[in-house]
């Protein structure tokens, strides 16, 4: 009797062991994910470096974030609509975006779109500074 005690209390001991190693590689590969999208929202690049594309694009009256987010995907302007919605949503530009159709280029950074697309932002910013 004692023996197999001593073995159910190993082999119990080896599953519990097991299943710790399981969730902190779980919570680990989580936190590292999660550190490069966070890290991407501030510092994702271009689609292409010097001379891009110029790209023109509609955003039709009554889109969203997402809807902006998947044209420009759709463009090849942006490699991650999702991205491009947190990007927006931390961004001075958040609920600026207005309809229109608008010249970009695979060269500009989401940032630098979201200033071209939100035309009364940077007027707002030009008289300021002019003032």
């Amino acid at each position: 009797m004692k023996i197999s005690t001593l073995i159910s209390g190993i082999i119990n001991f080896i599953v519990r062991a097991a299943i710790v190693v399981v969730v902190i590689y779980g919570v680990k590969q989580v936190c590292i994910k999660a550190y490069d999208y966070g890290y991407r929202i501030y510092s994702e690049p271009p689609m292409s470096e010097e001379n891009g594309i110029d790209v023109v694009i509609t955003i039709p009256m009554g889109s969203s974030v997402s809807d902006i987010g998947q044209i420009l995907k759709d463009n090849g302007l942006i490699r991650d609509d999702k991205l491009f919605h947190m990007q927006e949503l931390l961004s001075d530009y958040h609920d600026k975006i207005e309809p229109g159709t608008y010249t970009l280029n695979t060269s500009m950074t989401a940032e630098e779109m979201m200033a071209v697309m939100s035309p009364s932002l940077s007027e707002e910013a030009t008289e300021e500074a002019g003032t």
